[in-house]
C-alpha cells in the first residue's frame, strides 16, 4: 500500500491570511512566526467590518498591535485616509513593509513601535478608529491600552478591542459606551464608541 501523503498544503496556508473586503480583497498576507501571533479570523473581521460599515472613507486608523496587519489593512482595502501600523517584532515589521510596498499603499505606514507608549503619547482626539488585539495572555496591557486609547478617538470614534474574555461593564474605560459586543470560538470582540463632548 501506498503511504499516506504528507499534509503539508495545509501548514503553508496557515502562514497567510487574506483580506476580505474593499479595493485589495483576496490580497495574501504572511503571518510571521512569532510565538503568540494570532491573526484576527475572517468570521470576526467580517461581522467587524459589517458593523463598522463598509466605506471607511476618510478614517484615520491605528492599529496598534498589528502582527500580521490584518485590521489595519482591510481599513485601508476599505478607504480609510491614514492607516498607522504598529508593531515590535522584526520579521513582522519586515513583512508589513514588504505588503505596503507591493499594495502600493501610500496611505498606511509601519512603526517599530511599543503600542502602550506610543499610545500614550500619540495627538488626542486623532482618530475615527483605533484597533486593539493585544496579547491574550496580559490582562493588565489589555487593560492599560483600552484606557490609554480613549484620549485618541474623535467624539464618537470608535475603539475595537479583541480579547479571551467579554469586557465586563465595569471594565468600559469613562468615555466610552460598548457598542457590539460577539464571540467566535475562543475570541471575544468588542466594539466601544466615544462618548465625549
Amino acid at each position: 500500500p501506498r503511504a499516506p501523503r504528507p499534509l503539508r498544503p495545509r501548514a503553508v496556508q496557515s502562514h497567510e491570511v487574506r483580506i476580505i473586503g474593499g479595493q485589495y480583497k483576496r490580497t495574501k498576507l504572511q503571518v510571521a512566526d512569532k510565538p503568540g501571533l494570532r491573526p484576527t479570523p475572517d468570521r470576526v473581521r467580517e461581522t467587524l467590518f459589517n458593523w463598522l460599515g463598509h466605506d471607511l472613507s476618510g478614517w484615520r486608523c491605528l492599529d496598534a498591535f498589528a502582527g500580521t496587519g490584518a485590521l489595519g489593512l482591510e481599513a485601508a482595502s476599505r478607504g480609510a485616509a491614514e492607516v498607522v501600523l504598529l508593531e515590535t517584532h522584526p520579521q513582522a515589521v519586515r513583512s508589513l513593509q514588504s505588503t505596503l510596498e507591493r499594495l502600493q499603499l501610500s496611505q498606511a505606514q509601519v512603526l517599530r513601535a511599543d503600542a502602550l507608549a506610543y499610545l500614550r503619547r500619540a495627538p488626542l482626539a486623532s482618530l475615527e478608529l483605533v484597533f486593539l488585539d493585544p496579547p491574550f495572555a496580559d490582562a493588565s496591557l489589555r487593560t492599560a491600552a483600552l484606557q490609554a486609547a480613549v484620549p485618541l478617538v474623535v467624539p464618537d470614534g470608535l475603539i475595537y478591542l479583541e480579547s479571551p474574555v467579554a469586557l465586563a461593564p465595569e471594565e468600559v474605560p469613562p468615555g466610552l459606551t460598548l457598542h457590539r459586543q460577539a464571540r467566535a470560538g475562543a475570541v471575544h470582540f468588542q466594539l466601544l464608541r466615544s462618548v465625549r463632548l
